[in-house]
């Protein structure tokens, strides 16, 4: 007969005490982060150690480190504890005006420095003590199956690391809610007084050189597998990790790059930067709140995702008002 573990023995707080730990790498941060003496820390350090076998954090000089016991179960605990958290939030009525819960959003920064603002002016006014933590996004480098590019957000969002994800896709297993907040697509932008913004011809498109954000470093991308399918090609001779670091190096530079248009809209003018239709049929793309179905009786995930909607109408009358006049 298999041993039946005694979780009556088992106390929650210690796997809450394990995660500061681990995180801190330091049993005083860790104590302030908790509320605790350090004392209490340590006392709760050996009772988790007793129950676990296993020595788990190691004094240094700087702090503690952890055993490879402890490197092993940090995921484990984690998810446990998100789980938990999951839990208790959902049982207790969200009170928007009043709740202290933090958010994680996953999505690119070209979309992230797009609604984030207007979110956070939504929460200063409706939750005042809602916290939004954002975290980058990109796809796979080189995957063309958009089921495939975002798989690691889709795997976030199972695993609890993401409340929500927002991606350039609708391609989502069923288990999964989408809704649309607003279209995208792509513009050349450069600085002012460039010469491509006086002759945005293929010709002058191609002769200059470009920056490509990839957070791989990757050389290619969507825009070359466009050049391809008409036997075309560019020099991509800077790649960046970001749009918001793109900007700032067109700013600069004489390169060129395509950017999502209401991201070089909002931000480009701080840089200088202006930006020209491009000379090539670029794809448009639908940007989609995604969210575990089972997420959405959360009622704070609920209410996240109605505010995001609320926030990006506007997003979505102008695209439809510029689609009209073209």
């Amino acid at each position: 007969m298999l041993h039946e573990i005694d979780l009556s023995r088992a106390d929650l707080n210690l796997l809450v005490l394990f995660e500061a730990v681990m995180e801190e790498r330091h049993v005083g941060k860790a104590a302030e982060r908790l509320r605790l003496s350090p004392s209490a820390v340590s006392h709760g350090l050996r009772r988790l150690r007793d129950m676990l076998g296993d020595p788990l954090f190691f004094r240094t000089p700087k702090g503690v480190s952890p055993s490879d016991r402890a490197v092993q179960l940090a995921a484990s605990v984690a998810d446990i504890l998100a789980r938990v958290r999951g839990v208790i939030a959902t049982a207790e009525p969200f009170d928007a005006a009043r709740s202290t819960r933090r958010f994680t959003i996953g999505a690119p920064d070209g979309a992230s420095l797009v609604f984030l603002p207007l979110l956070y002016d939504e929460l200063l006014e409706a939750a005042p003590h809602v916290d939004i933590s954002v975290r980058q996004l990109l796809p796979k480098p080189g995957e063309v199956s958009p089921v495939l590019a975002w798989r690691d957000a889709i795997a976030d969002l199972e695993g609890r690391a993401l409340d929500i994800a927002i991606i350039p896709s609708d391609v989502v297993p069923t288990r999964f809610l989408t809704r649309t907040l607003y279209e995208e697509d792509f513009v050349v932008a450069m600085r002012a007084r460039h010469p491509f913004a006086r002759d945005p011809s293929l010709q002058a498109y191609l002769a200059h050189s470009h920056i490509l954000v990839s957070q791989g470093g990757d050389e290619t991308g969507f825009v070359d597998r466009v050049l391809a399918e008409q036997n075309l090609s560019r020099r991509v001779a800077v790649t960046a990790p970001n749009f918001m670091f793109a900007l700032a190096m067109l700013a600069e530079t004489d390169l060129i790059a395509a950017l999502p248009r209401r991201f070089a809209a909002t931000h480009g003018s701080r840089f200088n930067i202006v930006v020209a239709e491009s000379p090539i049929k670029l794809p448009r793309f639908v940007m989609n709140v995604v969210v575990p179905r089972v997420a959405v009786e959360d009622a704070g995930v609920a209410w996240l995702v109605q505010r995001l909607e609320r926030v990006c109408a506007p997003l979505r009358s102008s695209k439809r008002a510029r689609a009209r006049r073209e």
